[in-house]
């Protein structure tokens, strides 16, 4: 929100400024109110039920990649509701208790059978989608493919973004790609995200994903060299992992990265207000800091449409009268709230903490990095790319595309897209046959 100087030099900023702290009071009052309903449900409906954020502290955890923003995103005003809450001795059953008894799914979550079919699939591993040169990609939870069906080229590992599925990149880039590439097409559904397991014992930290990645396709499939394609919020995952394994990176490429410059700020408050900034338009801004914001309507949002998915999926079928869902609409609810809402504050927020690091480890290693970003971006803003990350890695490739926001730098440019990723990828893999023959790595 604009600061006193600026509020008394411009008058005509007032009604907005006010309307917006109108409406964001409401909803801290709102989201306190539904705390307590949430508590009352749990306790009845749940054998082990975890505390929210709302009555735990940041200290024990500080060192367990779990973001400091899951408890300071609170305002004055909401704090002194809890604080009178806390003091009439209206308080949830449990506090700061381990989720380790969690029931998966929680009673506010689907239990069809496609949503659960993670549990069937054993193993606690991430489901991924493998193309290759044959048209028709093989889906499967463990897929792999034997070193005698394999070309001579380097995997590539794609990495979706928020509330996304493998099938961002699966069904847009890679019928472009498997036409004429000769390697093996990774597209992993993330841990919480998708077909892959939505554990509630688990807080959704960048450690978790990077290991699940690990865990599930680069040791079981013998990954000794590949590259690297992410999204948005993929991107962060995608660093840290290529920051593990930078033998073993071939290149990344990362579309839309949410990164920000070191300042005085915690780099995780930073990436909260500039990626969730309290604001009412446009929409889509404002339905990001909702669902940022504020744990319990959140989880009543996916209350809504997440449990009922279904039902939402059957009335779009009536309505657009075709037989499927795109996969976009379909992706928005293949999530729990507790996956969601922890893999946003731990891994685009607190994961901001720890770019720096990894990717001054990319930059040392030489590992060639590739970054497309559009300039009407409403999600991730273009300076993200075009400033902020070109000033960390001044040697990095940068594309930036004109009239492109977050999804449709990929989206209607797909055979484009494809086609620069081979053009990208051949040249560093000619580049490491030079440094195989002696010389220096570019």
């Amino acid at each position: 929100m604009p600061g006193l100087a600026d509020l008394l030099s411009r008058p005509a900023k007032w009604p907005r400024v006010a309307l917006t702290a109108a409406v964001f009071t409401f909803l801290d009052v709102l989201d306190v109110l539904l705390c307590l309903v949430y508590a009352v449900l749990d306790a009845f409906l749940e054998e082990s039920p975890v505390a929210c954020y709302c009555h735990r502290t940041h200290g024990a955890e500080e060192d367990s990649g779990v973001s400091d923003t899951l408890y300071v995103r609170r305002s004055a005003f909401r704090d002194a509701l809890l604080a009178l809450i806390r003091t009439v001795g209206v308080r949830r059953r449990t506090t700061n208790a381990s989720p380790d008894k969690a029931r998966s799914p929680r009673w506010s979550d689907c239990g069809c059978a496609r949503c659960l079919v993670w549990r069937s699939s054993g193993g606690g591993r991430l489901h991924f989608v493998v193309g290759k040169e044959e048209p028709t990609p093989t889906k499967g939870a463990g897929a792999a493919t034997t070193g005698s069906e394999r070309g001579p080229e380097d995997d590539a590992i794609f990495i979706h973004g928020f509330t996304s599925s493998s099938s961002f990149w699966a069904q847009t880039v890679f019928p472009e790609l498997a036409a004429a590439a000769n390697r093996r097409l990774l597209a992993v559904d993330l841990l919480g995200f998708g077909d892959s397991p939505k554990p509630a014992n688990c807080a959704y930290t960048l450690r978790d994903h990077v290991e699940a990645i690990e865990r599930s396709l680069i040791d079981p499939l013998g990954l000794t060299s590949f590259h690297l394609v992410s999204h948005s919020m993929g991107c962060t995952v995608a660093i840290a992992l290529a920051a593990r394994n930078p033998a073993r990176v071939k290149s990344i490429t990362l579309v839309a990265p949410p990164y920000f410059l070191p300042c005085e700020e915690k780099a995780s408050q930073v990436a909260l207000s500039r990626l969730a900034e309290r604001k009412l338009w446009p929409p889509l801004v404002f339905g990001t800091a909702v669902m940022s914001w504020y744990e319990h309507i959140g989880r009543t949002v996916c209350f809504v449409i997440c449990k009922n998915h279904r039902v939402w999926e059957w009335l779009i079928r009536i309505l657009t009268r075709k037989r499927g869902v795109d996969f976009v609409v379909r992706d928005l609810t293949r999530h729990t709230h507790h996956s969601a809402w922890n893999t946003m504050h731990n891994v685009i927020c607190g994961g901001a903490g720890v770019q720096d690091r990894n990717l001054e480890v990319l930059a040392a290693a030489g590992v060639p990095v590739r970054v497309v970003h559009g300039d009407g971006d409403q999600v991730v803003p273009v300076e993200c790319s075009s400033r902020h990350l070109k000033s960390k890695l001044p040697r990095a490739e940068l594309r930036l595309l004109g009239g492109r926001d977050h999804r449709t730098v990929v989206f209607g440019r797909e055979k484009e897209f494809a086609e620069e990723l081979r053009v990208f990828w051949s040249g560093c893999e000619n580049r490491e046959a030079v440094v195989m023959d002696g010389c220096v790595r570019a």
